[in-house]
Parts: structure tokens; sequence; C-alpha cells
């Protein structure tokens, strides 16, 4: 089945593309594999919410922010070399703006794993980093870039 077809079952509609708030593009192709750049947890243009994890934003609330980053980069991919050449997920980076004391960065970052592993399957399984982080752009709570494999 296509990532297409099962984000159609799962009832997800990849975004438009987050329009870069600096000097890049949210994705690059070299060879075969593609970079998108850090995307916030964008929705019709705007930030979703702001603050840090384990202060304003509760784990859960991170978890579906970061389901949201990912479908802003996976909105990325299929911009640029469309969702269905994808072969496999190579790696996720996932940052979480954190609040002293806040530890739970892998279980945020889950959003985005899960999201793939649902569009994906096996080859969405990914290696990956969850980094807890003072400040991201526009005081958003997570950020998270992804590196796919396209055939």
């Amino acid at each position: 089945m296509t990532a297409s077809a099962r984000l159609g079952q799962l009832g997800v509609t990849l975004p438009q593309v987050v329009a870069p708030l600096a000097a890049y593009v949210p994705a690059v192709r070299t060879g075969n594999l593609v970079y998108t750049a850090g995307q916030l947890p964008m929705e019709a243009g705007k930030l979703a919410r702001t603050g840090k994890l384990g202060a304003e934003i509760t784990p859960d609330e991170g978890k579906a922010l970061a389901r949201l980053c990912a479908l802003n980069a996976l909105a990325a991919v299929d911009s640029l070399v469309g969702i269905d050449t994808v072969t496999r997920v190579v790696k996720v980076v996932g940052f979480v703006a954190s609040a002293s004391g806040f530890h739970g960065q892998p279980g945020v970052i889950n959003g985005a794993s899960e999201l793939l592993a649902e569009v994906f399957g096996e080859q969405g399984a990914h290696a990956r980093s969850a980094v807890g982080v003072a400040e991201l752009p526009l005081d958003a709570p997570v950020e998270v870039e992804l590196i796919v494999e396209v055939g």
C-alpha cells in the first residue's frame, strides 16, 4: 500500500508546505536522500501552541505537536519528490523546548515516530535523536526534521 493510501486510511491530509521563516528551503534532495528543514507545529500558517514542555505544555500535548511537525515535514517531502517515492525513513531529529527538570523528550518525539510507522509501516522504522533545548524559534514547543530515502 502506498503512503498516500495509508494517509487516506488514517483520515489524514498533508497540510500545505509551511513557508520558510528565514533563508532556507523546506526540503532538499541529494542523490536518493531528502533532508527536510526543521518543521514547527504550524497549522493553517500559525504556530499551534507556544511554550515549554514541563511548564505550559503537557507531554501528551507535546506528542500531538510532534506529530503535527512530522506531518509538516512529510508535506515538504511530498512537495519536492512526492510522498509515494519514499522508500524508507532514515532518521528523525526532534528538538523539545524543555522547562528545567523535564526529561520526557523521547516520549514527546514518539508523536512523530509513531506517525511515520503508521504511514510507512516497517519502512518507517528509523534512527532518531530527541534533544531537549532551552528555546526554539517563535517559542515553539517542538521541532522535527526528517531524512528519508526515495526511489
